[in-house]
């Protein structure tokens, strides 16, 4: 009866002990993920064409880990972003409109102004249209422009309440720029990227991203999944494939990070007056 008794205690102190373990091991892992979360510089991209809700982030670190990847309200991205100690943020979503500049410059040049047609735009987009990058134009009356670009404009003044600055201000510890995902894209690849809703579109932006670093699962992995029974009945692990505006928001931070570390290997289109488009690389191509 004694042995048996002393078993039972010995268990005892043997299962409290692994739960203290367990338990202390738990709050280290923790504890080390908010001190990276909130002392790291981090690289965030914000997209708002899409989702659940108002907006998509993802958020890298240095080294390229993703840190996060949510769907959020414009007050659930600021609270993640407050607590950042540094942040460099790009935004998919024009940051002004456009002041009648191209629309101007081509009128010089045509014999028939009154005809122009097609160029409500800024200088940023018809730069890269030029280029031969679909893009649409961002129109020169807020009110008017598509929701999702006013849901960026609201962004942007957000973020500049919380202190952040345009890039490349490079003493300032919180920053934001505007990219586009399609034309980073195409840059990052060298031409036009398949179409964004598409599988297949979708696998080819996750592999970019992962040859260029992203840790990411490698989207390879999908194929090894398919089988001829699922294939047959057309049951594709398309769960695990990153959505169009995930792919978009990840694109954006690895923007973000390629500004961050790269520092003057990025490319900026546009002008400060109706805004600069950053994107991944030291120079354009011709066509795209």
């Amino acid at each position: 009866m004694l042995r048996e008794e002393a078993h039972k205690e010995n268990v005892a102190e043997a299962v409290a002990y692994l739960t203290f373990l367990l338990y202390t091991d738990i709050v280290r892992l923790v504890i080390v993920y908010l001190t990276m979360l909130f002392t790291d510089s981090v690289c965030v991209g914000i997209d708002t064409t899409g989702g659940r809700k108002a907006f998509t982030y993802a958020a890298l670190d240095q080294d390229l880990n993703v840190i996060a990847l949510a769907d959020a309200e414009l007050d659930d991205v600021t609270a993640f972003l407050v607590g950042q100690k540094s942040a460099t943020v790009a935004v998919n979503a024009p940051s002004h409109v456009n002041t009648g500049l191209v629309r101007k410059n081509l009128e010089k040049q045509s014999l028939t102004p009154h005809l122009l047609r097609g160029v409500d735009m800024r200088v940023a987009e018809y730069e890269l249209r030029e280029r031969g990058i679909a893009i649409g134009g961002t129109g020169s009356w807020e009110m008017l422009c598509p929701a999702w670009v006013q849901v960026g404009f609201a962004l942007y003044g957000r973020l500049s309440k919380l202190g952040f600055k345009p890039y490349p201000n490079e003493e300032e510890s919180h920053r934001w720029l505007e990219t586009h995902p399609h034309a980073c894209f195409c840059v990052l690849l060298g031409h036009a990227p398949l179409p964004k809703p598409t599988l297949e579109g979708r696998l080819q932006r996750e592999l970019i991203l992962f040859e260029q670093g992203v840790r990411i699962k490698d989207p390879m992995i999908f194929y090894e999944e398919i089988t001829r029974h699922k294939l047959m009945n057309g049951i594709l692990p398309v769960e695990l494939v990153h959505l169009p505006e995930q792919l978009d928001a990840l694109v954006a931070a690895f923007t973000a990070w390629w500004a961050t570390v790269k520092h003057g290997g990025i490319t900026r289109v546009g002008n400060k007056q109706e805004g600069i488009i950053v994107l991944p690389g030291p120079s354009l191509k011709e066509k795209y």
